[in-house]
């Protein structure tokens, strides 16, 4: 009888460890997001923001202020450190990482963009766009956000547009003024199709290469030339890697994009997906603002330099010579849109 009192009684207990650890358990999922969408108050996240420019550049700055705002408005549960020159990986590598789900966010030109997205190559036709007013028109209005809408296709969540700016040309064999100038010269370009058509049709041969390998080919001589907005001869000190010319064309206008992973994305709450949104907005007319004023900084800082510049450019003659390219892709993006946004559309 002793015997059977004391089975029972271990019996008890043990019913009674399982009962506990099942209540704990219960209390420690409290909170936690559930089938019906239901927010987790408790959980916290941190996400990792590349981008390709140096820590002076307005991209680096914006974000800083980005992620100070969101940690702020989400009282600490959001955290977003920066990653400058490329230390996640050069713009198209990491936007490639973003559609797979590997990266959280960055910031990032819409050329290389458009080699996972397609259609936003539109913004990158040279000669589009005739001022930062008319581009701002087009990217906030009806054509730019149906554009951002559509980056969710392949796995990317458009936050905001921001820019680099206007692309100049630099280079170090001789001062050009008309498209025959440009006949042979190696000249280093973004990893976009679209850019390497124009400036074939211009006469050069243009060589893609990610940034951070372009720098080592123009010191080294492997390629003659290079464009890009003020601010990166500015930054970069291309008049100390053999360019000593630079060409104001403002060929084409540098579209960029604040975006995140979908995939990355859609594990935050509403809320926070919410603010994200807003700060990213404020963040891309920051960085408008910012590479305005840069622009005027950086031309000075390139002529102190000893860097020939010439300003006083007719671009009619290289719109004439990139017809073809228009012609092009028409098929691709509809001569109609193509229309729309040359005329501010």
């Amino acid at each position: 009888m002793k015997g059977r009192k004391l089975s029972w009684m271990v019996l008890f207990f043990v019913f009674a460890l399982v009962l506990a650890a099942c209540g704990s358990n219960e209390s420690s999922n409290e909170g936690e997001s559930t089938s019906d969408g239901a927010k987790d108050e408790g959980k916290t996240y941190t996400f990792k923001a590349g981008h390709s420019q140096t820590e002076e550049h307005p991209y680096h700055l914006a974000l800083l202020d980005l992620a100070e705002n969101v940690k702020e408005r989400t009282d600490g549960k959001v955290t977003i450190e920066i990653f400058p020159l490329n230390q996640l990986g050069a713009e198209r590598e990491l936007t490639e990482a973003l559609t797979l789900g590997t990266a959280d966010m960055s910031i990032s030109s819409t050329a290389p963009i458009a080699n996972f997205y397609p259609q936003i190559g539109i913004v990158d036709l040279p000669f589009l766009f005739e001022s930062r007013e008319h581009a701002y028109s087009v990217l906030d209005g009806q054509v730019g956000q149906d554009l951002l809408a559509g980056m969710e296709d392949v796995g990317l969540v458009g936050l905001a547009w921001a820019e680099n700016g206007f692309r100049h040309i630099t280079n170090g064999k001789h001062p050009i003024t008309k498209p025959e100038d440009l006949k042979g010269l190696k000249i280093r370009t973004q990893e976009n199709q679209i850019h390497l058509d124009a400036f074939n049709a211009l006469g050069a041969q243009p060589t893609p290469m990610a940034w951070n390998e372009a720098l080592t080919a123009l010191q080294q001589g492997v390629v003659d030339a290079q464009e890009n907005p003020l601010i990166i001869a500015d930054t970069y000190k291309l008049y100390d890697a053999n360019q000593k010319y630079m060409t104001l064309t403002g060929h084409i206008y540098s579209p960029a994009v604040v975006m995140f992973s979908k995939s990355v994305f859609d594990t935050l709450p509403a809320e926070y997906q919410d603010i994200l949104k807003e700060e990213a907005k404020i963040a891309g007319d920051k960085v408008r603002e910012l590479s305005t004023k840069a622009d005027t900084d950086s031309l000075q800082v390139v002529k102190d330099a000893g860097m020939e510049v010439i300003e006083d450019v007719d671009v009619q003659p290289f719109r004439d010579a990139i017809q073809s390219v228009y012609e092009k892709y028409e098929k691709d993006f509809g001569k109609e849109n193509i229309e729309a946004i040359l005329n501010g559309n």
